[in-house]
């Protein structure tokens, strides 16, 4: 029984960390319909802000995870400029956007490895490592602010889609945007802030997953799990994405502790392949038209 509960307790930990950068991919997805895959990026570069900050700055945590945010925020407003605007405003086929986005997330990739190299990084150590003891249980430090980091932010990242003004526009136009713009909503605004929420939450996932494993240029493969974590929830759907983040943080955690961590992602896949199967929307979200 313990063995499950630390297993549990693990899944969380890492689910929560997918939840941040799965909610980046369903905000995009919600409102513009297609899979930004250039998140992946734009999540390796928030890292990589972070870690400068605190060893080239020399700033306090807090601070360089600010810096971080705001930094992936407005490279995420920069993606949509330069990648996905001009196809928007010609009305292209959603394929296009998704093509665009896997384009800026190479580029991206690559203009770190040219500029800074391809080497791993290790986050100095901003918090105590060792891990506090429950009876056989042992639960690090690390992971419970990790936790609670994600959570404070899910949290005001739920108040800011659902109890403010900006709220309401963002959920009006990923409804329907041609009526949301009749209304007096201005679509390309909206978009804007939403690129900016969805970076800000990616790289605030890279961070706290640069400072519990380590950053290099290839980490945005990361948001392949956090991908597969949206689609079991439900692409376009908040909740969704954080239940799914769990679902697939435990399941991962479960299949190396009772299988063998060879077969992590053959599960993580395994599962986003029957969830499609039994539930083509996820598990809180619905089967929609035109989508990419």
């Amino acid at each position: 029984m313990n063995t499950i509960l630390q297993q549990v307790i693990n899944g969380v930990s890492i689910g929560s960390v997918y939840a941040l950068i799965a909610v980046g991919y369903s905000l995009v997805y919600s409102v513009l319909k297609f899979s930004n895959f250039a998140h992946a990026g734009v999540l390796m570069v928030g890292s990589y802000l972070g870690f400068f900050a605190l060893t080239l700055l020399n700033v306090p945590f807090w601070v360089a995870l600010f810096l971080a945010i705001v930094g992936a925020g407005i490279l995420g407003i920069v993606n949509e400029r330069l990648a996905y605007r001009p196809i928007r405003i010609r009305d292209a086929p959603l394929l296009y956007l998704m093509i665009s986005s896997l384009g800026a997330s190479i580029f991206l990739e690559n203009f770190i490895i040219v500029t800074i190299g391809p080497t791993f990084r290790t986050y100095p150590d901003v918090f105590p490592i060792a891990p506090f003891r429950v009876g056989d249980l042992s639960i690090g430090r690390l992971d419970i602010i990790i936790f609670v980091i994600a959570a404070i932010s899910m949290a005001l990242l739920t108040w800011i889609i659902y109890g403010t003004q900006m709220g309401n526009a963002i959920r009006a136009t990923s409804y329907n945007m041609r009526v949301a713009s009749l209304m007096g909503i201005n679509p390309d605004l909206v978009v804007a802030i939403v690129f900016f929420l969805a970076g800000a939450s990616g790289g605030l996932g890279g961070v706290l997953f640069g400072i519990k494993y380590t950053v290099w240029p290839g980490m945005g493969i990361l948001t392949l799990k956090a991908f597969i974590a949206a689609v079991v929830g439900g692409l376009g759907s908040l909740p969704g994405a954080v239940l799914g983040a769990m679902v697939l943080g435990v399941t991962e955690t479960f299949a190396a502790a009772f299988v063998s961590s060879a077969f992590r992602d053959l599960f993580s896949y395994a599962l986003m392949i029957i969830i499609i199967l039994v539930r083509p929307g996820g598990l809180m979200g619905t089967v929609t038209g035109d989508k990419a």
